[in-house]
């Protein structure tokens, strides 16, 4: 067996180890299969053995790059039993990788109840960054993203949707959701239902596929488009909800929390702290302190 050592791609300095062995979090493609690193590629070749969501699914994945590095699944269902069993795999020097179906492992996949369990007990976990669905749809979403909240799947029944829609009546970040393709019809009609039909929402279906399709517009625009096009109905969903500008009696409480802080604080400063406080967009409160300033 090769030195574990020499084949840690990443580096935890910072991380008391106990042992040689790493895991590896590795991110793999969404769709198109050259967004593939050069490093996962090479973590993956070179690991001892590979976690993975779905086997038969990453073997796929794995034979397009003549990679035959054994697998073992790790998912929801058994993360936990398998803890104690990959600890003592790394105790051995062992290196492990660990992949989901697409992407970017435990952003809304199994994993963390491992990854947590690994970190508590001194193991080594290392990323290699790469696809993420979210991070590729508010790319190019054309709406804010200085902040934003994910909130993963909407509930699948109507009533308990629609609670759930109701969070963001007055949410001022962006609002990033993953949908299914039998519900997303179902899903756009709640948020016109329940935000109204002039919220203006992002649907990216698809993400670096070839059908790959963004709709933008109000929801009533973008739930025209599904209900008359059912190809737009087809495929994995990234849903984004713009986030509200909450204006009248909002505004001036916050002008009222500047002119206190203003008078203490530079504006910079003060802005930054009251659109903390406030949750508005951080330019937005710069301006309105600027203004007040003046």
């Amino acid at each position: 067996m090769n030195d574990p050592i020499s084949k840690v791609s990443g580096s935890n300095s910072s991380q008391n180890t106990v042992d040689l062995g790493c895991l590896q979090v590795v991110a793999t493609p969404i769709g198109n299969l050259a967004d593939i690193s050069q490093r996962a590629l090479d973590v993956l070749r070179s690991a001892d053995l590979i976690l993975a969501e779905d086997t038969r699914h990453s073997k796929r994945l794995l034979a397009h790059f003549g990679i035959n590095t054994p697998l073992r699944s790790c998912h929801e269902h058994n993360e936990r039993e398998l803890t104690n069993w990959v600890q003592a795999q790394l105790t051995a020097g062992q290196q492990l990788a660990l992949i989901s179906d697409a992407g970017t492992p435990l952003i809304s996949d199994p994993g963390f109840v491992l990854v947590r369990a690994l970190r508590d007990s001194g193991h080594q976990v290392v990323t290699v960054p790469g696809p993420s669905s979210i991070i590729a749809a508010l790319s190019i979403a054309g709406l804010p993203t200085d902040r934003f909240v994910f909130d993963g799947f909407l509930p699948p029944k109507a009533q308990a949707r629609q609670t759930s829609l109701r969070a963001y009546l007055r949410e001022p970040r962006t609002a990033v959701l993953l949908e299914s393709s039998h519900r997303i019809v179902a899903a756009v009609r709640d948020i016109v239902a329940v935000l109204g039909d002039s919220r203006r929402i992002v649907l990216a279906r698809e993400l670096t596929k070839r059908f790959e399709t963004v709709l933008a517009g109000t929801a009533a625009e973008v739930l025209a488009t599904l209900e008359s096009d059912s190809d737009q109905t087809r495929g994995e969903f990234v849903l984004m909800l713009a986030g509200v500008v909450i204006k009248g009696e909002d505004d001036a409480q916050v002008s009222r929390m500047l002119d206190v802080m203003l008078a203490e604080l530079p504006v910079k400063q003060a802005a930054a702290l009251v659109a903390k406080l406030t949750g508005r967009r951080k330019n937005d409160v710069y301006q309105l302190a600027l203004s007040l300033k003046s």
